[in-house]
């Protein structure tokens, strides 16, 4: 997100492996394809630099880096920071104004400060999320690759900026973090709060065992389905049967009333609906429903979105800066700036691809640099 808004983003990275990221296009979890996509999606406008941080002249490479940034990221496990001098507290010493962001799986303190963890884990699993969000009965449901991981990077660029904002106008660094724990609560807290507040869960979880007749999607002639959870009042209820041509079941003395419907008979007025909804295609109720000025959307396809129109011109999802990259778009982060303009995206850099231009830019002559990288540093 840094590098995309103009700043010179470099990747420090394990010699010889680099980040993870750059094995995920092919595993099987991920769709096969051709570009390594998953690389390029997060390593866009970023410099690879390869560094061994074990080593006295990798510790000696990246304290130059940190004396001269304005802003230091890491996700290293409490554990390694200390080993290799990477505290917020060794790293102001070289630079008082740095902003230090530390992102961590399960929080700056306590007993968990120390663990390890992917947003599998830490933001689904451990958050509750990868609990409440399935079907009674059923298993919990797994999360897609990374899912975890974007709103938590969205996190931590707001505290860098947010930190950026103050040092310029006091001159002081500052440490922010963020963890992927946080951030799955916080993407969970319109159940979780209720928790908090004391709510009787066990009952919460009984009465939507049934979906509510609103909250339970549609399935339609084409196989498709409708989501229909915004009709939430009783005009809006009534403006949707007479969409669906079904103002009869207002008149049906198994739903007196709106409490009724959500209530007792939601299961046997979904079911109602469902029969309706079935008799035609999804394209001619969005259509019908439209008419109305009902909120109803399809639920689309991972398939449509990398084709979808509005996505594109609200980029979205824009085309490479050049014709270095395969994929003929990319997804982008989703803050926008108007007085900001971004840059690329331009090809992910291969590993340490970067290395000699860094260190020339750091003081290393070219014989000390023709030592270095040989070694990978």
């Amino acid at each position: 997100m840094l590098a995309d808004f103009g700043a010179d983003v470099i990747k420090v990275e394990q010699p010889g492996i680099g980040d993870m990221l750059r094995l995920l296009s092919s595993i099987d979890t991920t769709p096969d394809a051709d570009p390594d996509w998953f690389w390029e999606l997060h390593g866009r406008n970023k410099r690879s630099l390869e560094l061994d941080l074990k080593s006295a002249e990798g510790q000696e490479v990246l304290q130059r880096l940190v004396a001269d940034a304005d802003v230091f990221i890491t996700n290293y496990p409490y554990p390694v920071r200390e080993a290799l001098g990477l505290t917020y507290e060794t790293l102001r010493e070289l630079n008082p104004t740095l902003i230090y962001a530390s992102l961590t799986a399960y929080g700056e303190e306590g007993p968990e400060r120390d663990r390890k963890g992917f947003d599998q884990l830490a933001y689904w699993a451990r958050s509750g999320l990868m609990d409440i969000m399935r079907e009674p009965d059923t298993l919990p449901t797994q999360g897609l690759p990374g899912m975890g991981d974007h709103p938590t990077a969205v996190s931590l660029y707001a505290g860098i900026v947010t930190a950026l904002l103050h040092r310029e106008r006091s001159g002081e660094g500052a440490m922010v973090h963020t963890s992927l724990l946080a951030n799955g609560v916080w993407s969970a807290a319109g159940i979780v709060q209720g928790a908090m507040a004391g709510a009787d869960m066990t009952r919460y979880r009984n009465r939507n065992r049934i979906y509510a007749p609103m909250l339970r999607p549609y399935e339609t002639a084409d196989r498709r389905w409708l989501q229909f959870n915004m009709i939430r009042d009783e005009e809006m209820l009534t403006r949707l049967l007479v969409a669906l041509d079904a103002v009869e079941l207002l008149g049906d003395s198994r739903f007196p009333d709106l409490e009724t419907i959500f209530g007792e008979a939601r299961e046997s007025f979904g079911e109602e609906i469902q029969k309706i909804v079935r008799t035609k295609s999804a394209t001619e109720w969005l259509r019908e429903l439209d008419r109305y000025g009902l909120p109803v959307n399809l639920v689309a396809t991972v398939e449509e979105a990398a084709v979808d129109e509005q996505v594109r011109i609200n980029a979205m999802a824009v085309e490479p800066a050049n014709g270095e990259l395969d994929t003929p778009w990319i997804i982008n982060h989703p803050v926008k700036v108007t007085s900001v303009a971004q840059v690329g995206p331009r090809r992910a850099p291969a590993l340490g691809e970067h290395s000699r231009e860094i260190l020339g830019e750091l003081g290393y002559s070219p014989e000390e640099i023709d030592a270095l990288v040989p070694r990978a540093i």
